[in-house]
């Protein structure tokens, strides 16, 4: 699931402003607007953040599940249950 706290993260990796993505992707600009803004799981439509998803990867994003190494330069968090 994808929360709001990646968008933002991938577009600042990605050097996208929110209107950019919104280019990129076909996501209307006030709904990306949105979901960027979301703390927590989006509650967007599937494939509308399946468009970002898509759009960030183009520009080089590497989304990745737990446990998942990246294969380049990056950011994720750490899992602070331990």
């Amino acid at each position: 699931m994808m929360n709001g706290e990646q968008i933002r993260a991938a577009r600042a990796l990605a050097g996208m402003t929110a209107q950019e993505l919104a280019d990129a992707s076909g996501v209307s600009y006030p709904t990306v607007q949105r979901l960027d803004a979301t703390r927590g799981p989006v509650s967007g439509r599937h494939d509308t953040v399946a468009a970002l998803i898509r759009a960030l990867e183009a520009r080089g994003v590497q989304f990745l599940d737990d446990g998942q190494i990246a294969t380049g330069p990056g950011v994720a968090m750490k899992d602070n249950s331990l």
